[in-house]
C-alpha cells in the first residue's frame, strides 16, 4: 500500500509539473485552456500540503494534541472559546479571504497571465501558506498571542514595539481598503446589500442555536445557517420591489457608515455570537461558488485568451503604473503571501483551536484554499477578450471615454468597438462597463460567463452577474470584522505597555474603547475613501499591497527567531527564503513609489504632475478642488510608506542582531524579553 501511495504522489507531483510547464512555455496563438490552471494550482497545493506541510508540522512546530490550548485553557466564553475544527477553518478562510485574492490577481492581469499563476501557485506553497501555519502555531503555543507581542517576547522590546505600532498603522490601511472595495461593489445595489444585512441576524442566530441551544449540533445549524443564507441570496432579487427595499438603496457615504458601525459590533460582541457563525455561513458561500467556478471551468475548459505577456510588463500599464517586477507581487498581495493573514492567525483564530494538530489544517490548508480562490479570479480575466479587460479596468483619464476608449485600446492591437461593450453591459444589466476600475467588476462579467456556459446561457448572464457582485461583497466583508477584532486585540496590547490595566483584554469597557477607537480611524480613511474624486481606491489600493507584504516580512522575521530560539535553527531556510524575496519586493516597490520620477508611478511624481496642472490657467474651481485632495493623498501615501519602510528596517536589523546573537542556536534558547533582562 505504501508504494502504491507513493506512486500515486508521485504521478500528482508529475501531473502539476506537466500542467505549470504547458502554462509557462505557451506562446503566440497556442495558449493552453484555462483547465490546466485549475489542474497545476490543485495538484500543487496537494503535493505541498500532504508533505511540507507535515514536515513543518511535525518536525518544526512539533504540533502535538496533548497540549491543551489556549482556548481550552483560558476558555472565558467571549474571545477564548474552543470551537470544532470546521467551524474555525470556515472562521479563518472567512476571514483571510479579503479582497487580495479577488482583487489582485484581476489587476495583475495587465501584464499577461504568467507572472500570476507562478506567483500564486509558487508563492502560496512556499510562503503564504508556511507563514500563516507557522504563525498560528507559535501563537496558540503562546496563550494566543498577537504577532506585535511575540515580536517583543522574541525579537526585543525595541522590535516589539515598533512591530505593534507599525502593525497597528498598517492594520488601519488594510481594514479601510477591505471597507472602500466593499462598498464599491454594494453600493446602489439593493440585492447585494440586503443579502449582507440579512447574513447578520441569520449568523447570530445560528451562534445561539451552536452555543445555547444545541451545544455540538455543528451539522444541525450549519443546515439550518445555509438554507437561510441561499434563501437571502435568491429573495435579495426581488427586495427592490417591496416597498422597504429603499432602505438598502444606498450610496457610498452612507454604506460606509453602516459598515462602519458593523466593524463596531463585530468587536465588541461575544465571537461566538456574531464573528465566528457569520464567517463559517460565508465560508459555504465562498468555497461552494468557487468549487462550482472550477467545476464550470472544467466543463467548459474555454481558452485563455490573455497572451502569457503583454507589453505592458515594460511599466507603461493602463490600469497601473510600474514594471513586471515588482508590481505584479504587490499587486496580487494575499493570492501568494499576506502580512494580513499573520494577524489573523495571532488575533482570533489561535483562540478557537480545540486541538494543537488541527493548527496544520487551518493554517496551511485555508491559505492554499485562497490561493485557489485567486487562481479563479485570474482565470475569469483572462477568459475575457484582452480589449474588454482594458475597456472594464483602465481608468477613463487614461484611455478617455466609449469610442475614444475603444479607439486608444485598439491602438494597443487588442481591437473592441462602441457595440460589442454596449451589447454586453445590456446583458449584464449595466448601463455602461467602460472604466469600472477596481477589479471587481471585469471578475463578475468573468465569473458570470462562466457560470452562463454551464448553467442557463446568455439568458441569465445578468443574473449570474449580480450574484458575482453579491458573492465579492460577502467575501470582503467577512475579512473586515475579523480585522477590526485583530486591530483591537493589538492596540490593547500596545496600550497596555503604557499603562498594564490598559492591556486587559477581558475588561468590557476596554473593549469597547479600544473598539471605538480601532473603527474611527479606520473609519476616516474608508469615509473621505467614498468621497474621494478618484474613488479611493487609486490612492489606496498601492499602499495596501505595500504595506501588506511588510507585514508579511515582519511576521516572517518573528517567525524565524522563534524557530531558531527553540533549537531549530536548521529549519530556519523554510521562513528565510520568503523573508528574502519579500524583502527584495517590497524595499524596491516603497522605494519607487516614493522616489520615482514617472507620475505614473511615484507618489511624489504624481504630486508634481498635479502641482502643474494647478498652476496652468484655465483649470476649474472645482477641479483645483479635486487636485488638492489628489495632492493631499499623494503626500500622505508617500509619508506612510517611508513609515512602514522605515519600521521594517529596524524590526529585520533587529532580528537579524538576535540571530547573531544566538549564534544558530549554539546558546540555550531563551526568550527576547530574557535576553533584555541579561
Amino acid at each position: 500500500m505504501k508504494t502504491v501511495r507513493l506512486l500515486i504522489w508521485l504521478g500528482v507531483a508529475a501531473l502539476g509539473a506537466y500542467g505549470l510547464a504547458l502554462i509557462a512555455l505557451a506562446r503566440g496563438e497556442e495558449r493552453p485552456t484555462v483547465m490546466w490552471f485549475v489542474i497545476a494550482a490543485v495538484c500543487f497545493y496537494a503535493v505541498g500540503y500532504r508533505f511540507y506541510s507535515r514536515l513543518i508540522a511535525n518536525r518544526v512546530l512539533e504540533l502535538d494534541d496533548s497540549h491543551p490550548t489556549p482556548a481550552v485553557r483560558l476558555n472565558n466564553g467571549r474571545d477564548y472559546v474552543p470551537t470544532a475544527r470546521w467551524v474555525t477553518f470556515g472562521h479563518h478562510f472567512a476571514a483571510i479571504a479579503g479582497p487580495g485574492p479577488l482583487v489582485g490577481p484581476v489587476l495583475a492581469a495587465q501584464f499577461g497571465y504568467l507572472p500570476s499563476v507562478l506567483w500564486i501557485v509558487i508563492g502560496a506553497v512556499l510562503g503564504g501558506c508556511v507563514q500563516d501555519l507557522v504563525i498560528l502555531a507559535y501563537s496558540v503555543k503562546r496563550d494566543g498571542r498577537s504577532l506585535g507581542k511575540m515580536a517583543r517576547d522574541e525579537i526585543s522590546p525595541v522590535g516589539g514595539f515598533t512591530a505593534l505600532v507599525g502593525v497597528l498603522l498598517i492594520m488601519i490601511i488594510i481594514i479601510a481598503v477591505l471597507g472602500l472595495v466593499v462598498v464599491n461593489a454594494m453600493k446602489h445595489s439593493i440585492w447585494a446589500t440586503s443579502t449582507v444585512a440579512a447574513t447578520v441576524p441569520i449568523a447570530m442566530l445560528v451562534g445561539i442555536y451552536m452555543t445555547h441551544l444545541r451545544p455540538g449540533r455543528v451539522l444541525e445549524a450549519s443546515i439550518i445557517g445555509v438554507v437561510l443564507v441561499m434563501l437571502a441570496v435568491i429573495g435579495g432579487r426581488y427586495v427592490a420591489g417591496f416597498s422597504f427595499g429603499r432602505w438598502f438603496e444606498m450610496d457610498a457615504p452612507h454604506l460606509a457608515l453602516w459598515i462602519i458601525g458593523y466593524g463596531f459590533l463585530a468587536s465588541v460582541l461575544p465571537i461566538w455570537l456574531l464573528l465566528a457563525p457569520r464567517d463559517y455561513l460565508s465560508a459555504f458561500i465562498k468555497i461552494g461558488t468557487i468549487v462550482a467556478l472550477a467545476i464550470g471551468i472544467i466543463a467548459t475548459h474555454p481558452q485563455t485568451l490573455m497572451p502569457a505577456l503583454t507589453r505592458f510588463t515594460d511599466g507603461s500599464g493602463p490600469i497601473f503604473g510600474g514594471k513586471v517586477f515588482p508590481f505584479a507581487f504587490i499587486t496580487i498581495a494575499c493570492g501568494a503571501i499576506s502580512g494580513f493573514h499573520a494577524l489573523i492567525s495571532s488575533g482570533t483564530t489561535p483562540k478557537m483551536i480545540e486541538k494543537e494538530r488541527d493548527v496544520r489544517m487551518v493554517g496551511y490548508g485555508a491559505m492554499a484554499m485562497e490561493s485557489f480562490v485567486a487562481i479563479m479570479a485570474l482565470i475569469a480575466a483572462i477568459i475575457l477578450k484582452p480589449a474588454v479587460y482594458f475597456a472594464i479596468n483602465a481608468p477613463a483619464g487614461v484611455v478617455g471615454q466609449d469610442a475614444a476608449a475603444c479607439a486608444k485600446i485598439s491602438s494597443w492591437d487588442f481591437p473592441v468597438n462602441l457595440r460589442e461593450m454596449q451589447t454586453l453591459a445590456a446583458e449584464v444589466g449595466e448601463k455602461t462597463l467602460f472604466s469600472r476600475t477596481g477589479g471587481a467588476p471585469s471578475l463578475a462579467v468573468g465569473m458570470a460567463q462562466i457560470f452562463a456556459s454551464s448553467l442557463g446561457g446568455r439568458a441569465v448572464i445578468a443574473l449570474w452577474y449580480h450574484f458575482a457582485i453579491m458573492f465579492e461583497a460577502l467575501f470582503i466583508l467577512s475579512t473586515l470584522d475579523a480585522g477590526t477584532r485583530v486591530a483591537r486585540f493589538m492596540l490593547q496590547d500596545l496600550l497596555g505597555n503604557l499603562w498594564k490595566p490598559l492591556g486587559n483584554s477581558g475588561s468590557y469597557p476596554n473593549i469597547v474603547v479600544t473598539s471605538f477607537i480601532v473603527v474611527a480611524a479606520w473609519g476616516y480613511f474608508l469615509y473621505f475613501g467614498t468621497i474621494d474624486p478618484l474613488g479611493g481606491i487609486n490612492s489606496l489600493w498601492p499602499l495596501f499591497g505595500i504595506s501588506n507584504q511588510m507585514l508579511a516580512t515582519i511576521a516572517l522575521c518573528v517567525a524565524t527567531t522563534a524557530m531558531i530560539r527553540e533549537g531549530k535553527a536548521r529549519y530556519a531556510w523554510i521562513t528565510l527564503a520568503p523573508l528574502a524575496w519579500l524583502v527584495a519586493v517590497t524595499m524596491t516597490a516603497g522605494v519607487q513609489k516614493i522616489f520615482s520620477t514617472l507620475p505614473n508611478v511615484g507618489f511624489l511624481a504624481h504630486a508634481a504632475a498635479l502641482r502643474a496642472e494647478l498652476a496652468a490657467p484655465g483649470s476649474s474651481a472645482a477641479r483645483a478642488r479635486e487636485i488638492a485632495r489628489l495632492i493631499w493623498n499623494d503626500r500622505i501615501d508617500a509619508a506612510l510608506t517611508a513609515v512602514f519602510i522605515a519600521i521594517v528596517i529596524v524590526i529585520l536589523l533587529d532580528s537579524i542582531r538576535v540571530w547573531m546573537r544566538l549564534r544558530l542556536s549554539t546558546r540555550p534558547a531563551i526568550t527576547g524579553a530574557q535576553e533584555a533582562a541579561a
